[in-house]
C-alpha cells in the first residue's frame, strides 16, 4: 500500500501545517503562542518513551495517521507502524515484543494460546470497518456480479487451467490471472475463511504482501482479477473495476461506505481491530495516552484514509473499557 499510504500521510501533513498556521495567525494572543511553543501541555511535553506497534498493512493507514497526528501532540513519544502482517504481528504480540498489534481479523485460537503460555492478557478494540474489493480490468466488460460460489470456483484450486467460460459459458474462453495478497496478511486470512475454507488457492496465482503488485498485475492483464481492502481499490478505482457480490440476501451489492456500514456488502464486510497488551497500558503512560488518542480519532481518521467509521457510541464505549483498564 506505500502509494496510498505515502498521498494519504501527505494529504493529512499538509491539512495539519494549514490548520496549525491557521491557528497561530488567528490566536494572536501570549496563550496561543504558549499552546504551539509547548506543544499542547506541560503533560504532553513530560510525556516520552516508545509505543512498539506491528502488524496489519490493511490497518498500516490508520495507524500511520493516529502516530502522526499524535506525535504532533506528544514530540518525545514515538510510536512507528510496523507492517508484519496480522499473523506475524500476533506472534511478536503473543511474544511480548509489543504493545499493540493492529489486525483485519480476530485473534486465533491457537494465538491466544500462545499469549495465554507467555502471560499476556490483552483488550480487543474495534476501530472501523472495510469491505474486502473484488477487482477485474477496466476494460472487462462481462463481469457483471459474482457470486461466493463463483468465487470458489474461480479461488480454489482444482489442478486445472482456469478460464472465464468455466465460471459462465457466456464468457470468453480466455486464460484467468489471479493476483492475491501472501499468506501471511489478514486479508488472505479473511478471504481464506469465507471463501477458500482452508482449501488450496489456484496454484497459478501470484502472491504478494504488496498490494501495489496486485493492482499493477490486473490493470496490466485484460483477464487479471484480486481482491485487496475497500480503502486501496479507493486509491486506484480510475484504474481498476470493482465487481458487484451477491450477498446473502441474493442482492449484487458493491462494496461503499454504506453498504460496509449497514453489512449489505457481505460477507465480504469486516471488522478492524488493535489489540492491546494491558501490563503496558497500566506500566507505559505512553501506551494508554496513545491508545486513548487512537479511540478518540479513530473514526475521522479511517475516513480520511478510505475505510469505513464506527458509530460514535461504539468509540465511546471502548473508551470507556479502557479507562477502566489503566
Amino acid at each position: 500500500m506505500k502509494s496510498f499510504k505515502f498521498l494519504a500521510m501527505s494529504i493529512m501533513i499538509s491539512s495539519l501545517l494549514a490548520f496549525t498556521a491557521a491557528c497561530g495567525n488567528g490566536g494572536g494572543g501570549a496563550e496561543g503562542g504558549q499552546t504551539e511553543e509547548n506543544g499542547g501541555s506541560e503533560e504532553a511535553a513530560a510525556l516520552e518513551g516508545e509505543v512498539a506497534i506491528d502488524g496489519s498493512s490493511t490497518v498500516q493507514p490508520i495507524g500511520e495517521a493516529i502516530s502522526e497526528e499524535f506525535n504532533m501532540e506528544y514530540a518525545d513519544v514515538k510510536a512507528p507502524i510496523g507492517v508484519s502482517g496480522t499473523g506475524g504481528g500476533f506472534e511478536r504480540f503473543t511474544a511480548g515484543e509489543t504493545d499493540i498489534s493492529q489486525a483485519s481479523r480476530p485473534i486465533k485460537d491457537e494465538e491466544k494460546a500462545k499469549a495465554e503460555e507467555a502471560g499476556i492478557e490483552y483488550t480487543e478494540f474495534e476501530v472501523a470497518k472495510d469491505g474486502l474489493s473484488v477487482v477485474v480490468n477496466k476494460e472487462n466488460d462481462f463481469v457483471d456480479k459474482l457470486s461466493v460460489e463463483d468465487l470458489k470456483k474461480l479461488w480454489i484450486d482444482d489442478g486445472k487451467t482456469k478460464k472465464w467460460s468455466d465460471i459462465n459459458p457466456e464468457w470468453p474462453d480466455e486464460e484467468i490471472a489471479f493476483f492475491s495478497p501472501g499468506t501471511d496478511s489478514g486479508t488472505y486470512d479473511y478471504f481464506n475463511e469465507v471463501i477458500l475454507e482452508d482449501e488450496q488457492i489456484v496454484k497459478a496465482a501470484t502472491l504478494s504482501e504488496d498490494d501495489n503488485v496486485l493492482v499493477k498485475g490486473v490493470t496490466s492483464n485484460p483477464n487479471g482479477i484480486a481482491y485487496f481492502g475497500y480503502a486501496y481499490y479507493l486509491e486506484n478505482k480510475d484504474n481498476l473495476k470493482v465487481v458487484p457480490i451477491v450477498n446473502e440476501e441474493g442482492k449484487a451489492v458493491e462494496p461503499t461506505n454504506e453498504t460496509v456500514e449497514s453489512g449489505d456488502y457481505n460477507p465480504l464486510s469486516r471488522p478492524l481491530y488493535i489489540y492491546v497488551n494491558n501490563a503496558s497500558l497500566k506500566d507505559k503512560e505512553q501506551v494508554y495516552e496513545y491508545v486513548n488518542f487512537y479511540l478518540e480519532n479513530a473514526g475521522e481518521m479511517a475516513e480520511a484514509v478510505g475505510y469505513v467509521s464506527l458509530p460514535q457510541e461504539d468509540y465511546d464505549e471502548q473508551l470507556k473499557e479502557l479507562e477502566g483498564l489503566k
